[in-house]
Parts: C-alpha cells; structure tokens; sequence
C-alpha cells in the first residue's frame, strides 16, 4: 500500500548548470541535423570544463555538416544561454569535435529493409508518467523547481535581475496529506551572482519567484528557506564544475516521482527509443490521466536492438485506475503503434525541437505549434473517454 502522508523532495538544475549546457549543445547539434535532414541519425555527447568544449559520437547526415558547421553551433547555444564569463565565454572557449561516422553494424541493425521494418536504435526500458496534481498533470515537487528557475531565468535574460549569472539549482520539498501536495516544507536555491551581490541580496531576489510559484499559503517557514547555503556563489557553470551530456536524468524526466530506465534524451535523433520511447509512454500515460481513467499512471515500454515492436507494455494506475488496466493496455496498443516509426509518424519527431527540450524538463510543458512537445498533446483523452 502507497503511504498517503509523506514528505517529497524534487531538483531542477538551470540552463547554465554545466551537464545542461552540454545538453543544450548535444540537442542543438540533433537539430541541426534534422533540419537539413529529417532523417539523420545523431548521438552526440558534449563534455564542458573551464574554456573548453569536447563533443564525440556517431552521427549520419548530409556532408554539408562539417566541424564548423558543430563549433558555430556550440557557441550560439552557449551564447543564448548567456555565457561570458572569464572562466567560460562562448567566443573564447577551445572547441575539440571527435564526431565520426555511424556503425555500419547499429545501421544494418536499425534500417528498414525489404520486410524488416525500422528496428529500435538500442535495448532498453523507458518509463512515462502522470498525475493529477497539477495543471501539467506533473509531480508538484519537479513542477514547482522547474518553474522557480524558470522565473529567474527569464528575469536574467531580459535584464530585471541584471546581477544573476546562469548556473543555479533549486529543490523542493512538500507535504502530502491523503496523497495529496499541500505545503512546502523547505525551499533551497543556489544561483550563481555578480560579486557585488551579498548572501541576502540575492535572497531578496529570489524570494520572488519563489512566492509568485507556489500556491498561495504555501511558502515554507522563512528558517527552511535556503539561498546559496554556502554564502557565496560566483564561480559556476563549467569553470566550476565539469559537465556531461545526459547526467541530469531525474531532472529531465518526473524528479523521481516515478521509475526511470536509465537512458538519457539529449543529444540523440527520434530513432533512439531511449528518448522516443519515454515521449510517447508520457503521452500515453498523460492521457489516461486526462481522460479521468487514473489519478496517476505508470507505463513502461521495452525494446529489443534492432526489434521494431515493444517486447512489453506496463499499464500501472497505483490503485485509483477506474478501469481494468488491462482494458487500457490493449486499447492504448490499438491506438498507437508502439513501433519506432511509429512513434516518430504519430509524435512527429523527425524535426528540430529538441534544443528547446535541453532545460526545464522534457515533460510537463505544452504542446507547440511547431510540433514542439508534441508529446504533451492529451489528443486520445475523449477516445479514451468513449471506450469506457
């Protein structure tokens, strides 16, 4: 039996967190590729330190991609994010590429051919998730340290707090009565500041958006209200702290509300089901929430290399499904083809969305009128409606 009074804590990370600028850059590079080439086949990891920036994986798409074309790439994504600093500056950083060619081997594997149809890019299990405890239909917790770093982002971009510098991170803990979020316990940012900035200063930035979050009544006590624990927090972003690719998981996906697989999303194309696998088991399960089947809703896929139907769908609504789960893994199944292309052709992935994805969370956003989120989209909930 679930516990129904609890405490609950999520992490987001900032743009500027050094494994989320990799990530920007890794899903930038995807992008560039999908725009001159749908089809492009991309898994590219970027590593940042002090001044410098590596990328290495195994990419094929038109020739007219060159190192330069991924060096001019990298240095607009680090110069969005806004990064010119002494110790990390978008136009002086070393750039070093080891992109090579894809294994013939994973492409013999992956391709459609004759009767084989699209296999899966990689091995694996990805989950999707969703709840009622929110609009997004997101956990709370994730939810609200998303939208705290979100908030003073857009202040620091548009030049209100003119002394935040990018990298920052915030956590969020509340408490759950009967199952449900009903205050924050404790509220921790850290963000990166200009040296000019006290402890407190920065404080009475952030205190905010952190109000103008949460719900109102919800504020933690102001003792469990932390802001830079340590004093002082001018020295960020990858002069600071090393970053990678993929590192920030948890992050990315339900804060760890709800199980992961393992496999990161950034820095590869839709083929990779490690990425399109988990967007459509998010689709799924948000519309089983949307359609008012399930409180909360638990999938899992599995894929076998070079297999392009599912090994396994999981139906999981935790005890509040209204309906026999086994109904809705069926009718899910029938609505949807789980195959890797599939997913694409439904989702429509085969295009340049996914720098957007890199910060913030990859889950609970809207769906755009580009296609971007597409994922998001609650299309299937009145289907699902009418069928039960």
């Amino acid at each position: 039996m679930e516990l129904s009074n609890y405490i609950f804590t999520s992490e987001s990370v900032s743009e500027g967190h050094p494994d989320k600028v990799c990530d920007r850059v890794s899903d930038a590079i995807v992008d560039t590729y999908l725009t001159a080439d749908p089809y492009s086949r991309i898994a590219v990891e970027t590593l940042a330190t002090t001044n410098r920036i590596v990328l290495a994986g195994e990419v094929r798409g038109p020739d007219s991609i060159t190192a330069k074309t991924l060096e001019d790439v990298a240095r607009h994504a680090i110069k969005e994010i806004g990064y010119e600093q002494e110790g990390f500056h978008w136009k002086n950083l070393s750039f070093d590429s080891y992109v090579h060619e894809q294994s013939a081997d994973i492409a013999v594997g992956v391709d459609a051919a004759g009767e084989k149809d699209e296999g899966a890019g990689d091995q694996g299990i990805m989950f999707g998730y969703a709840c009622n405890e929110t609009e997004e239909l997101m956990p709370a917790p994730i939810h609200f340290s998303h939208a705290i770093l979100k908030s003073l982002a857009e202040a620091r971009h548009s030049g209100a707090e003119p002394g935040l510098e990018p990298d920052a991170k915030s956590q969020v803990t509340l408490q759950y009565e009967n199952g449900k979020p009903i205050r924050a316990t404790s509220i921790v940012v850290s963000t990166q500041h200009k040296a000019n900035l006290t402890q407190e200063q920065v404080r009475e930035i952030v205190r905010p958006h952190v109000m103008n979050v949460l719900p109102e009544g919800w504020m933690c006590p102001e003792e469990e209200f932390y802001v830079n624990p340590t004093g002082i927090f001018v020295i960020g972003g990858p002069d600071g702290d090393a970053g990678l690719t993929g590192r920030k998981i948890i992050v990315d996906t339900y804060g760890g509300a709800a199980p992961h697989g393992g496999g990161a999303f950034s820095g590869k194309d839709p083929t990779k089901v490690d990425r399109s696998a988990a967007y459509a088991a998010r689709y799924l399960a948000k519309n089983v929430v949307a359609a008012g089947l399930a409180e909360k809703c638990t999938i899992q896929l599995s894929y076998a290399i070079g297999v392009s139907k599912p090994l396994s769908v999981y139906v999981n609504g935790h005890g509040t499904c209204k309906v026999d789960e086994h109904k809705v893994q069926k009718l899910l199944c029938d609505m949807v083809d789980l195959s890797p292309r599939g997913i694409r052709e439904h989702l429509k992935l085969n295009r340049p969305i996914y720098a957007r994805t890199s910060s913030y969370g990859h889950f609970g956003r809207h769906a755009e009128a580009d296609g971007g989120f597409s994922w998001e989209a609650t299309d299937l909930a009145d289907a699902l409606k009418r069928e039960f």
